[in-house]
């Protein structure tokens, strides 16, 4: 069994990304796959060529992290994100099959579908908690 060298254990997500780099004049869509407060593993289209260092805008969360690219692997990389305080940590590559551009098309379009009726479905949900009812004018 491999011994784990993160400090905290990553959670699975699905979330959409953006990277952006070169003074933000460059960016690539991602998918995060898994993360940690302290990194996250990113799913690629295509073989991006990336810099050592870049930002990471998670639109679900409304944050941006800066990161730096800690390891590649055909499936994605792996990146440590810039904590105060903190020395960067080093992350192994966890398995899982390579995603193909068609692919990533895909879940990006589903990741965006799903995102939009989480929205809808929050804004439902606002309505109601207010007295509101949605559609009853």
């Amino acid at each position: 069994m491999m011994s784990e060298r993160r400090e905290q254990t990553r959670l699975r997500v699905f979330l959409k990304g953006r990277i952006h780099f070169n003074n933000g004049s460059s960016s690539i869509d991602c998918l995060v796959r898994d993360m940690s407060p302290d990194g996250a593993r990113l799913v690629l289209s295509g073989t991006a060529t990336l810099p050592e260092r870049f930002d990471l805008f998670i639109p679900q969360k409304e944050r941006t992290y800066r990161a730096a690219l800690r390891w590649r692997r055909e499936e994605g990389i792996g990146v440590t994100f810039d904590i105060p305080g903190q020395a960067p940590a080093v992350a192994e590559a966890p398995a899982s099959p390579p995603a193909s551009d068609s692919t990533m098309t895909v879940l990006l379009r589903r990741l965006a579908e799903l995102e939009t009726e989480n929205a809808a479905l929050k804004h439902r949900l606002a309505a109601m908690e207010s007295g509101a009812h949605p559609g009853n004018h």
